[in-house]
């Protein structure tokens, strides 16, 4: 797409296990690095970026043109979302070809500008719009998003599967909940199991982007629309993002992944 470098798909097997809180948290990552930086938020039935971010509720893009609108600036991060477009309290009750049509209205009619990274933050599973954008989006590569636990993990195996099919490189993935420490008396427990994001990352040939702590900030931060990225720009979470922020862009870099994915049926 003319201005984008690069499109990275953040993805999951299933819900639950806090994708969208890492790419609204990656995204600011990536700005915190001195990049310019877009998301989409293409979670039809159940955004959440909006929150996230602190755009208040019943605010509406502007439009840049005919059938094409703004994105909302929030952070730093230029964003669009459904949430923005409808009331939030309202179900899409959609098909999936009229999710997939506004998936690519939202990417397609968004005046993103000129961007070093776009985070789309895909909703969970394999369905229409992971198979829309594989098709007809030049997507440089995934990020892969999961937690320890192995009925996550069975779900992530079967994320990675898509996007090797059709020819996506996977960038990495993200062990999310690895660890929660009690706030009382400091134990450490692996409350989902231990060592799931690094032996399916070690089982498909990539990398262990990073793991994060199930901490009650990271969630208490996203519900404010303040992200631990920027809420706590200090802490251990924001430096574990940065971390992760800089090894995804560097192997964006390296790679060169410019080139648009293929369908395979082999």
């Amino acid at each position: 797409m003319e201005g984008i470098k690069h499109i990275v798909a953040v993805a999951s097997g299933k819900g639950g296990v806090g994708k969208s809180t890492v790419t609204a948290n990656l995204a600011l990552a990536l700005a915190a690095e001195g990049l310019k930086v877009g998301l989409l938020d293409a979670d039809i039935y159940g955004p959440s970026q909006a929150q996230m971010f602190g755009v208040p509720t019943g605010q509406r893009p502007e439009m840049a043109g005919e059938q094409v609108f703004s994105p909302i600036e929030a952070h730093g991060i230029k964003t669009m979302s459904m949430a923005y477009l409808v009331d939030v309290k309202d179900p899409m009750v959609w098909r999936g070809p009229m999710v997939a049509g506004a998936f690519q209205q939202l990417l397609n009619q968004t005046a993103w500008g000129e961007l070093d990274v776009l985070l789309i933050d895909m909703p969970p599973g394999t369905g229409d719009i992971q198979l829309t954008l594989s098709q007809k989006v030049p997507v440089s590569g995934a990020v892969i998003v999961t937690t320890p636990q192995d009925i996550a993990l069975l779900d992530a195996q079967k994320g990675i599967e898509m996007f090797r099919k059709v020819k996506v490189p996977v960038l990495g993935v993200v062990e999310n909940m690895s660890t929660h420490t009690c706030s009382q008396c400091g134990h450490s427990e692996a409350v989902f199991g231990a060592g799931g994001g690094e032996r399916i990352a070690d089982e498909y040939q990539t990398r262990l982007l990073g793991q994060l702590p199930l901490t009650l900030s990271i969630r208490e931060n996203a519900d404010g629309g303040r992200p631990s990225v920027i809420a706590e720009p200090d802490g251990e979470v924001a430096a574990s993002f940065r971390a992760i922020a800089r090894q995804v862009f560097e192997s964006l870099e390296s790679a060169g992944a410019d080139e648009g994915p293929s369908i395979s049926f082999s």
